[in-house]
């Protein structure tokens, strides 16, 4: 299950593509117009900000604003960078030790089949395929 944290992370990132301006965009302002609580926000961006998804500036002017063009994100980088991996089960995690049962495992092709579905999904939506009309 995807959580409120990685969708209120996808919604922000909407909302700052929408509202680009060249500025930095104020998160109260994000707060408000997403109905999401301001301090729920705060430690969203803060992930976001060291995962490399935003930038963040403080003080008069600032706010955070995203580093690439929208269409240079992807749904499931972010997704992975809120949530962790999206994998189905623990044998196929990147970092994985080899399961001893793989080669008779009879359900391992169907999870890696779900987990594909997942990943190529997920990677194939760019952030730029949820804007509205407004752009």
């Amino acid at each position: 299950m995807i959580s409120t944290k990685g969708r209120y992370a996808i919604r922000v990132l909407i909302d700052l593509a929408e509202h680009e301006d060249g500025g930095y965009i104020p998160l109260k302002d994000i707060a408000e117009r997403q109905a999401i609580s301001k301090k729920y926000l705060e430690i969203i961006v803060k992930d976001m900000v060291s995962g490399g998804l935003l930038v963040g500036a403080s003080g008069k002017g600032g706010g955070y604003k995203l580093v690439r063009r929208p269409e240079e994100y992807t749904v499931g980088e972010v997704l992975e960078l809120m949530e962790g991996p999206l994998a189905t089960v623990a044998c196929l995690l990147d970092d994985a030790l080899p399961c001893p049962r793989a080669d008779i495992c009879e359900t391992l092709p169907l999870w890696a089949e779900y987990d594909k579905l997942t990943h190529d999904f997920f990677y194939g939506k760019k952030l730029s395929d949820l804007l509205t009309a407004k752009k």
